[in-house]
Formats: C-alpha cells, structure tokens, sequence
C-alpha cells in the first residue's frame, strides 16, 4: 500500500533560493493536507533569512502537508506531497471519515443551527514571522471585536515588533474568537485569536445571546456592540494625547464606534463642583486650595520605544564614542537653490532641498575616508566600497532610520525623490523590515526641530552619524570685515576605536568644503 502511494505521489521538496541560503522557515500555508490543487498554484509562504518566497504545486491533485508554520526546513528536504491520481472530488481516507463524522453530526443538528453556517471548524492564527531578528510582537490595537464576523484577508489587528507596524489579515472567513489582548507581548508563533469558520452567509445573532439581550432589556439599536464606545486608532491617539477617556466621548461611527472626528471634537469633561464645606472656615484657610488640573497619565512602552531604550544605551556603553564639530557658511547653497528651485522642481518634480547636498557630500567624504563607512565585527574591520545612507526619521511612534541604497551612484532629483518616499512611509508606518535594514553611515537632522548643535547617537553597527542643525544669521570675520551670515553647526559622533582623531576631523572638514563650495559636488573635485 506504501509503494502504491509513493507511485502516486509527487513529492515537493525545498528549492533552492539563493547561493547562501541553507535553510528556510515555512511562514504560512495557503492550502491544507486534503485540498485539492491545481499545477503552479501557490500553496504556502518560504521565508528565509533574506527574503519570501512563495512556493507552487508542481502538478495537480490532493495535497499532504509534510511541515507546519513555523518548522524550519534545509534546502532539499521534503515539504509535502501532492497525490497525482486523486480528482478535485477526492480526499484523503482520514479527510473522508472525519468529513462523514462531520455530517452526520450535521444532520443531527436542529436546523436553526445549521442555518448559521458555521462548519464546526476553527482556525488558530499565531503571531506570523515578520522579520528575522524579530522574536516577539507587542498586540497594539483590535480593529474587529470578539464575536465579530470577518472576511478572508480582512485586517483584524495591528502588531508593533520593535522595527515597524504589521496589520493581520483574517486567515479565514467566520466568527472571530480574542485570544489575546491590547497590549500583550506574544512571541512569534503564539496564539493570538481563533476563527469559528463559516459557509455561506454571515450567521445571524445565536439565539443564546439574543435571549441575554432580551432578559437584560438591552436596546437593539447597537447597543453591548463591541463598536459602541471603542475608539478607532487614530482617535485612540488623539484622545490619549487629550488625556480624555473613550467613556466620556460619544461616538458617530458605525455602531457607536467613535471616529478621528469625534476624537479631535472632544473636550475634557468639566471639572465637578467642590463639595460644600462643612467646617469652619478657618480651618478651611489652613491649607489653600490648589486650582488648576493636575492630571497624570501612564502609558505602556511600545516594543520600538523600548527597542530603542536598548539600542542608545548600548552604542553608548559599547562603543568609544566621541564628538567633534565643525560649522558650515550655507549661503552657497541656498543662493543656488534660490537660483534654481523652480527649475528644479519643474524639470524633477521634487524640491530641492537640503538633504541631497548633504548626502552628496558625505558619500564623497566617505570614498575618501573609507574608515567612517566602516564598521567592527568581532576582531575584523568591515569596509564598505558602497555608501548606504541611513536617515533618521521621527515617525509617530519613534525614531526609525530607513535606508538609502547606492547613494553615491544617485543624482541630486534622485537623492531628494528617495528622502520622500521613505520619509513619507515612515510616517505612515509602512516601511518595510528591508528598508530599514543595513546602513553605512547616518545623517540625522535636529534642525527641523530648532537645534542649535547636538552629539548625536552612533547608529550600531556604523562607526559614525553626522548630525545636522538649524540655519542662524550670525556676524562672521571674512577677509577681515564682519558679514553676516547663514551658518550651521555640523556635529560627527564617531566610534574612536576604529576612526582616529586625524580622519574624523578631516572628514568633517572635507563635508564643509564641499557644501561651502557646491560646485565642487556636481565636478566631482
């Protein structure tokens, strides 16, 4: 009977995905052991320590799954096997028996129960692999409640790790069971909800929580939904910004749900009335009263605020960092943008602004002091003939430093295209683990803010970061007379065991000649 099946089935094993990829982790399955596929369907998710891959039925039949999520698996090894006789009707003889059982506990059913649709079937979603140094997510914010009925691939959650923001997608279509809640740390691979699955329609109210409601005279018109009340989470961060509660604010959303709207028209309740005084008022003029809120809120770290707890303290006690500085007469460049913003913008259809002088610079410092793009690695040095550029970003929820690849191949309209895009999805927390990943060197700008001059954070594993600050009007000696002019303070932390004294100067002399004299960026000189 084995070898009858084994000359049946069509064995998948493991493909090879890259020169130095010796193994990969099953992410998710999209087919299950018994489900019928069909050739170069997609059938589960690889991930590997790089990238995902998704992997297809080789030919058509009725799938055995060999591996669950999660298993690690080399290059090679089996994975499942796809039985190439079986037809889109058949199964497997465990699926056929436990498909009997099922319906003969179906007809048994009284027909209101049948009439939900419901199938009997649940599903169990653990928290997916979503990077490859990530080993726990922090559950942010349910966006369907218990109880709800969703949609296959329909967003339920949104997940913090310490890199980025995930939204989870429904991994079946029913009834949403909460495993877990807001602001519980799950390791990858934990459960974190369960899906009664359901055929058909969505099932109506069961009759055990419509006779609650009616023995409680609960109102029908929405009320004891989940939505009644709940804050979406754009509103969540508003209130909580406002120091307002979700109870003290009526929403106008579906079901009572309360919207950004209701959230930004909020106001704090009014303080209730001192209760009358009962004793003497001398007694009364002892302690003068105190007038004015003195509210105090406490709120959880996210994973990425503790993450980079972690991070700055590390680089801090981990490397011998220094700072040195230097500052830069800006009125070259900003006559030239004076000159040609218009043009630029025209012709690019992106601002010219600062940071793409900046970048321009740095790379050209970089190439020539190639020790500030290098980085240690246990007793070796690591030197970079590329230039990554990392810049740091305030996002909502904290400092991210996505990547700009190559950025000494890049043209200024390149450079300024590449800030936006990545700047504008950090803001909206939709970066990926890839962006965010590598770096060479750092550039950070404290100057939107209003910084004078600062010693920012090495960005570990780089060896250094240049911070930028804001642009003052101040009286300078030139040529033995006093002008005035727009001058910015450039600061460059830098780890002392690896870049000397001589080179981080010298390097910060050299960015301040090329950006006092731009010309020398687009000559290359």
């Amino acid at each position: 009977m084995g070898e009858k099946q084994n000359a049946m089935s069509l064995e998948i094993k493991v493909p090879a995905v890259g020169e130095s990829i010796t193994e990969v982790t099953i992410g998710q399955w999209f087919k299950n052991t018994g489900d019928y596929v069909e050739m170069d369907e997609v059938i589960c998710e690889l991930e590997s320590d790089k990238a995902t891959f998704e992997l297809t039925a080789e030919a058509a039949g009725v799938l055995t799954v060999k591996g669950e999520a999660g298993d690690t698996l080399e290059i090679g090894e089996v994975i499942c096997e796809i039985d190439t006789k079986a037809s889109a009707g058949d199964s497997k003889p465990e699926a056929s028996e436990k498909n009997n059982t099922e319906d003969k506990k179906t007809e048994s059913k009284p027909a209101s129960e049948s009439k939900s649709g419901k199938t009997g079937e649940v599903k169990e979603m653990v928290v997916p692999t979503v990077g490859e140094s990530i080993t726990e997510v922090n559950l942010a914010t349910w966006l369907k409640g218990d109880g709800d009925f969703v949609e296959l691939d329909e967003i339920i959650a949104e997940v913090d790790s310490d890199k980025a923001t995930f939204e989870l997608p429904a991994e079946a279509r029913g009834i949403l069971r909460h495993v877990a809640e807001e602001g519980d740390t799950l390791e990858i691979g934990g459960l974190i909800c369960k899906i009664e699955i359901v055929d058909g329609d969505a099932p109506a109210e069961s009759s055990e929580e419509a006779s609650s409601a009616e023995a409680s005279g609960s109102d029908t018109q929405g009320s004891g939904s989940y939505a009644e009340g709940h804050a979406s989470p754009a509103a969540a961060k508003i209130l909580a910004e406002k120091g307002i509660k979700a109870q003290d604010v009526k929403g106008t959303g579906k079901d009572g749900r309360i919207t950004k709207e209701d959230a930004e028209k909020a106001q704090k309740p009014a303080a209730k009335p001192a209760a009358e005084k009962t004793a003497p008022k001398a007694a009364a003029a002892e302690a003068p009263a105190v007038t004015g809120d003195r509210n105090t809120k406490r709120e959880k770290m996210s994973s990425l605020r503790k993450t980079i707890s972690k991070r700055l303290v590390a680089a801090k006690n981990e490397t011998a960092m220094l700072t040195t500085f230097n500052e830069v007469n800006m009125k070259p460049i900003m006559d030239l943008r004076k000159q040609y913003k218009e043009m630029f913008k025209e012709k690019h259809n992106v601002n010219l602004g600062f940071m793409s002088f900046f970048t321009k610079a740095v790379c050209v410092a970089l190439q020539e002091w190639p020790s500030v793009n290098a980085q240690i690695d246990g007793t070796e040095i690591i030197y970079h003939d590329f230039c990554d550029i990392s810049i740091a970003v305030s996002a909502p929820k904290g400092l991210v430093v996505p990547v700009i690849r190559n950025a000494e191949k890049l043209s200024f309209d390149q450079v300024e295209k590449e800030v936006v895009r990545l700047a504008t999805k950090a803001r909206d927390g939709k970066l990926t683990i890839e962006e965010m990943t590598g770096g060479t060197f750092t550039l950070t700008n404290g100057g939107i803010f209003g910084s004078m001059m600062s010693t920012p954070i090495i960005n570990q594993p780089q060896s250094a970061i240049l911070g930028m600050h804001n642009i003052v009007e101040r009286p300078m000696a030139v040529n033995g007379e006093v002008k005035i002019l727009p001058m910015m303070y450039i600061a460059l932390s830098y780890d002392h065991r690896i870049i000397d004294g001589r080179e981080s100067v010298s390097f910060l002399v050299r960015v301040k000649q090329l950006l006092e004299d731009p010309a020398r960026l687009l000559l290359g000189v």
